[in-house]
């Protein structure tokens, strides 16, 4: 890997293996520029419609929102572990981290983000991991958080992609048997693309254990999740990994969060579900959707997961131009700033409970009988708490903790 500093860089679009032209991003000082290309604006694909709109025009965004970049490339970028990965290895390179502009960190993406969005020049590394021990990756992912393990650097860097969060994770492909693990990029069709999790510094050993049982009693609960394992570990409670939604096989999804789509900065507590179920609306035009983002409010109010920003909600757009509400994501017991929802429900963020929950769905025209229904398999849901933790591996202490809040 070397650095020669970017000044403009290509977009694509890569559903199937084939790249379409989207535009490019070109930066001039501190001011970043983007248009589309002429034939990719008579496609009528709208990859960002409220901040990025399609037309032929020149545009350009404000420094101070994600550092000039709109939105829609924005989500591209690893922000927590991934930042720390790239920053930490061209620092071993003898780079500066803040020599490297929004155009520079696109061009480590590469083709190895989240979603159909590809970049081009690529300069990531060309690394092949074949037989990936998780628990080896564990460890690595601990050392460089300690501040160590510059030698493998480069390998967690491939497997991170544009993965946001905190928490350390790592893209993989895992054997249909869920025995056999290897590098993401290289799945043939045995193996599927999936995203693993280790903890942090400040997570308990059954963090993974909790985030599973939080991925059941939501199945339960009516979401759409996508597959979840419990790889064992030899520490703790086990590893919480989760099959990736924008990956259908060989083909790619769109995938744009409501932080890149609203230009709202997830770090802040300004969304509300009400402005959610709103864009829901919007994009996919479709009441179902709705109430599929509403089944989503419902049960992280009552299940306490006030890590809810504006980064956790996602949507996906096909091939065909299509939207829909994106599988649920980052579901576990948490709190948010100052210990509210870091969306609020109408206003509401200290103690949300099922009387907002109510006139939330009122006023978004979902059915009172569909309304009740929600409400009524998400508590049922909850209530398995105990049990299901317990057969999870989830400590004593965390059963009873979390159990005195959301009962179960």
């Amino acid at each position: 890997m070397s650095f020669e500093p970017i000044s403009h860089i290509k977009v694509g679009l890569c559903f199937d293996g084939t790249t379409i032209p989207v535009g490019q991003l070109a930066r001039d000082g501190r001011v970043i520029y983007f248009q589309y290309d002429t034939n990719f604006t008579q496609r009528g694909l709208d990859i960002s419609p409220l901040h990025c709109p399609l037309s032929p025009t020149l545009q350009s965004f404000e420094a101070s929102l994600f550092e000039g970049l709109p939105g829609v490339f924005n989500d591209s970028l690893p922000d927590g572990w991934g930042r720390l990965l790239l920053d930490r290895r061209v620092q071993a390179l003898g780079v500066k981290p803040a020599a490297l502009s929004p155009l520079d960190r696109l061009s480590y993406v590469g083709k190895g983000g989240m979603g159909a969005l590809v970049y081009e020049p690529e300069r990531a590394d060309d690394v092949r991991l074949d037989n990936i021990n998780i628990d080896t990756l564990a460890q690595q992912a601990e050392q460089v958080m300690a501040g160590d393990a510059s030698d493998v650097l480069a390998e967690l860097l491939a497997l991170n992609g544009s993965s946001a969060g905190a928490r350390p994770k790592a893209m993989i492909g895992v054997h249909k048997n869920k025995k056999y693990i290897i590098h993401g990029a290289h799945a043939d069709s045995n193996y599927e693309s999936w995203l693993v999790k280790f903890p942090n510094a400040y997570d308990g050993a059954d963090a993974g254990a909790i985030e599973y049982t939080y991925a059941l009693m939501a199945a339960k609960a009516g979401l759409d999740m996508p597959e979840a394992h419990l790889f064992p570990a030899q520490k703790g409670a086990g590893y919480f990994a989760v099959k990736r939604f924008d990956r259908q096989g060989t083909k790619r999804l769109h995938m744009h969060t409501a932080c890149g789509l609203l230009h709202s900065d997830f770090r802040m507590p300004s969304l509300d579900y009400e402005d959610l179920l709103a864009l829901t609306m919007r994009l996919t035009k479709d009441i179902r959707e709705v109430e599929k983002m509403f089944r989503l409010a419902t049960f992280n109010v009552l299940a306490h997961n006030r890590d809810d920003h504006a980064k956790n909600f996602s949507f996906l757009m096909d091939a065909d131009g299509e939207w829909k509400v994106s599988p649920a994501y980052d579901l576990t017991f948490s709190s948010g700033p100052n210990g509210e929802q870091s969306t609020a429900v109408l206003g509401e963020g200290g103690s949300p409970d099922v009387g907002h929950l109510v006139k939330l769905g009122i006023e978004a025209k979902i059915p009172q009988e569909s309304i009740d229904s929600i409400i009524a398999r998400t508590q049922s849901a909850l209530s398995e708490w105990v049990g299901l933790a317990r057969q999870c591996g989830v400590s004593a202490g965390n059963v009873k903790r979390i159990s005195g809040v959301i009962g179960g």
